[in-house]
């Protein structure tokens, strides 16, 4: 190795250690921060209970339940946070770790294998932060998800019965509407934390496989957009690997939301041709399209992510669009390692 070489990585060593102290010290701060919300929650729920136990308004009542909303939201991000910090923490060790191997090594002599280990590490490291990324900001969605959906919901229907227990006594035709209503929004809002369920990890995927838990999620996805998706599959239908099965579905998954937000498309065709060898997936719409080289500047990483995995596993990615033509994705994956 060249001393310019052996300078490069130093610089890329020191730059490491930076990151790495910066990012420990974000640790700290967060789990201070972590700490804090935490006994704020547990004070808010004990002034909760107390408020439920007397003779509150329903108007005091709701806004306890926003404030303990409001607070147990700010202790997932905070936890999501610091997970991701964590994360970080490791990967920044093991490539410092690297990069300390070839520095001392080039103090020795020539290594031939050091320039391409280094490149190994900072290539692993880029595909490790952008799937670290693309996980954050899935949580900060599903947070604000379930703090726009279910969680409010349950917050109503505290209140609904605070008002159905109070009215039982003065007005109980009242009362049973409002107990009717109380039922009607539950069944909508079980239907909800279900499909939220299904969503973070179907069970279908582990039991029957892709393939039928992509005609099920096909289905529902068309019961929630009102868009006309179809399911095609050719080749032998079969289990596969659980890393191919997860990883194809959650594509699957990204494209038919990117589609139904972003394309203003009226169908959407999946087709999935389960070759021996490899295993193609196409996602086709009928939408308003784009030019691939826009993605470029994009800061959504779904696509990214996508391309990223497949061409891991050795597959390949292909963006086939245009402005006012629709949109074709596909990939390929092997069917083995």
């Amino acid at each position: 190795m060249t001393d310019s070489e052996t300078m490069d990585y130093q610089a890329e060593l020191d730059e490491t250690q930076r990151a790495l102290r910066e990012v420990t010290l974000m640790i700290e701060q967060s789990q201070g921060e972590l700490a804090k919300i935490t006994q704020r929650n547990t004070a808010i729920s004990s002034h909760l209970q107390q408020a439920q136990k007397q003779n509150t308004t329903i108007d005091e009542l709701k806004m306890s339940y926003d404030s303990a909303l409001d607070v147990q939201q700010r202790l997932f991000v905070m936890r999501g946070q610091l997970e991701k910090l964590q994360n970080d923490k490791d990967h920044l060790e093991k490539y410092k770790g690297v990069l300390e191997k070839i520095v001392s090594g080039s103090v020795g002599g020539d290594d031939a294998g050091s320039a391409s280990a280094a490149q190994g590490a900072k290539s692993q490291m880029a595909g490790i932060e952008m799937i670290v990324n693309a996980q954050e900001a899935e949580r900060q969605r599903l947070s604000r998800q379930m703090h726009d959906g279910p969680a409010q919901a349950l917050s109503n229907f505290i209140l609904q019965t605070e008002i159905a227990m109070r009215l039982l006594d003065v007005d109980p035709a009242q009362a049973k509407e409002e107990l009717s209503n109380l039922k009607s929004s539950a069944m909508g809002t079980f239907q909800k934390v279900r499909n939220f369920i299904f969503e973070l990890r179907p069970m279908m995927l582990d039991d029957l496989g892709l393939i039928p838990t992509l005609r099920k999620y096909s289905d529902a996805f068309k019961e929630q957009t009102a868009l006309d998706v179809s399911v095609t599959v050719t080749g032998t239908e079969r289990r596969l690997e659980p890393y191919l099965e997860v990883m194809i579905f959650r594509a699957v998954q990204e494209l038919l939301g990117n589609a139904a937000r972003h394309s203003q498309a009226a169908l959407i065709k999946v087709q999935v041709d389960l070759g021996s060898d490899f295993i193609r997936v196409n996602v086709e719409d009928n939408g308003k399209g784009f030019a691939p080289e826009s993605l470029k500047d994009s800061t959504s990483l779904g696509l990214k992510l996508i391309r990223e995995r497949a061409e891991m596993l050795g597959g390949s990615f292909e963006i086939d669009s245009a402005p006012g033509s629709g949109a074709r994705i596909s990939f390929t994956v092997p069917s083995k390692m």
